[in-house]
């Protein structure tokens, strides 16, 4: 079934929706550019424009000199905030320190997440920058748009704000950097009325969740990570806008074990699509790479001699459970000791595919280290299937979501829940079984603690009913 919006979509014309003409977005000439100074003196951070990679000193100075040069008219918020942005910068060198502080909770009515406040603790240094806000924008799914969308919101940025953007945060969303307060339920308008899109998360709250191209555009998408993260994103709207957790709560969508969007590091609940019957063999492409007439990779290492392919070296040999092998000429594989790495079918991607039994693999509780260190994400639903509306998912989302937010201290991720409480006691929360799939190395810990139920007659049997069962 094709992927279809809740509701009705507008087409966005720029030339309708356009702020400035072309003449004002083309405003100076790169001699100028080249012979623009800021109006603070920025030694450090000018240090920053060289060498080979591109520079976000250089794209500011643009920035500002562009600000320079509009009419006083066509800015909301005043002309020097990039230049008082990049002098305050280079006083947090000199100082060794950051100036920039939280003043309170800012916001837009009716949320309470979508934009961070920030305020500088230098204001009569740099009045342009006294405020500072940041507002994230829900991204489209898989980060697909149309130019018109795009200079839209450059537009309007422009207009209420620094002109400055960042795509992307780390979450996902688009970053709008700096304003003042006063435009931000403005803002808020344009893009929810005009635009047709909305805020992101912040705070503790469901954070925005992002996904990989998915189905759209990659072969080995297991399901359909775009229709997902759309549904989920709807579906959960309070706790994305309304901030009610111990903590920050993010779902990232992997189509396969590439893990594009590399949720297995940084999702709390971590769907990563996979299949659990065989791989599927083309045992003639598997011939033909062999024999040099198809490029490994998909071609990606062209341009550089690197000798004959070797499927024993390249392939056989670097598979991590050495579940493959060459058999009278064509390539076997212990299927039932695959881990589903993806190397052998991202080597040989016109020889080896996916099965076509898929679903998601779920896992839980990555982290980056804030709290406690960073934490790769525990497997914990070896596979399941996926079909929309994922009342399945949700289901086990809120299990998930009922037990950290009644045991979860303030600011503890539910990775540090799950450490804090053990294993055992989340596969009891969600109703699991524990599965081979969930253990990383064979048990070293001699010590095995039962529960009542789980021994024949619980604490109260004795040993003379035992005896008569098993005689000395």
């Amino acid at each position: 079934m094709a992927f279809e919006p809740r509701e009705p979509q507008k087409e966005l014309k720029y030339d309708e929706l356009r702020i400035y003409s072309d003449d004002e977005l083309n405003n100076y000439t790169e001699e100028e550019l080249k012979n623009f100074k800021v109006k603070h003196n920025i030694p450090d951070v000018e240090e920053l424009e060289k060498g080979p990679w591109p520079s976000f000193v250089a794209d500011a100075k643009r920035e500002a000199l562009h600000r320079r040069k509009l009419s006083e008219d066509r800015m909301m918020i005043e002309r020097d905030v990039v230049e008082d942005l990049l002098g305050q910068l280079q006083v947090s060198f000199d100082d060794g320190e950051t100036h920039w502080k939280h003043g309170g909770i800012v916001g837009v009515f009716g949320y309470g997440g979508g934009v961070i406040g920030r305020y500088s603790d230098l204001p009569k240094k740099f009045p342009s920058i006294a405020h500072f806000h940041t507002l994230r924008v829900n991204q489209p799914a898989s980060k697909f748009y149309s130019t018109d969308y795009l200079r839209s919101i450059c537009d309007l940025w422009e207009f209420r704000g620094s002109g400055l953007l960042n795509m992307h945060g780390s979450t996902g969303d688009i970053i709008f950097l700096g304003t003042f307060t006063e435009q931000l339920e403005p803002v808020f308008y344009e893009l929810t009325h005009v635009l047709q899109q909305d805020l992101g998360g912040s705070g503790s709250n469901l954070r925005t969740p992002s996904c990989c191209v998915g189905r759209a555009r990659c072969e080995w998408a297991c399901y359909d990570t775009q229709d997902m993260c759309y549904e989920l994103t709807h579906y959960y709207q309070d706790e994305l806008h309304r901030p009610a957790f111990p903590y920050k709560f993010k779902f990232k969508f992997d189509g396969c074990p590439n893990c594009c969007v590399a949720s297995i590091a940084r999702a709390d609940m971590s769907f990563i699509g996979t299949w659990r019957d065989n791989i599927r063999i083309d045992q003639k492409a598997v011939k033909a790479y062999i024999g040099g007439e198809i490029k490994p990779n998909g071609g990606a290492h062209t341009g550089k001699d690197w000798g004959k392919f070797d499927i024993q070296k390249e392939v056989i040999d670097l598979c991590p459970t050495q579940c493959m092998w060459m058999e009278d000429g064509k390539l076997m594989i212990d299927d039932k000791e695959c881990t589903r790495c993806m190397h052998c079918i991202n080597v040989m991607p016109q020889a080896l595919r996916p099965g076509k039994d898929t679903g998601v693999t779920i896992l839980f509780g990555a982290k980056a280290p804030i709290l406690e260190g960073a934490q790769m994400a525990l497997l914990t639903v070896p596979f399941m299937k996926v079909e929309h509306p994922y009342d399945n998912v949700k289901e086990l989302i809120d299990k998930v979501w009922d037990w950290w937010m009644e045991e979860g201290k303030n600011r503890e991720r539910l990775g540090e829940l799950i450490q804090r409480y053990g294993v055992p006691k989340f596969l009891d929360v969600i109703g699991l079984p524990p599965m081979p799939q969930m253990v990383k190395e064979p048990r070293s810990n001699p010590y095995i603690f039962w529960k009542e139920e789980d021994v024949p007659g619980g604490w109260k049997r004795t040993i003379e009913d035992y005896r008569k069962r098993h005689a000395r």
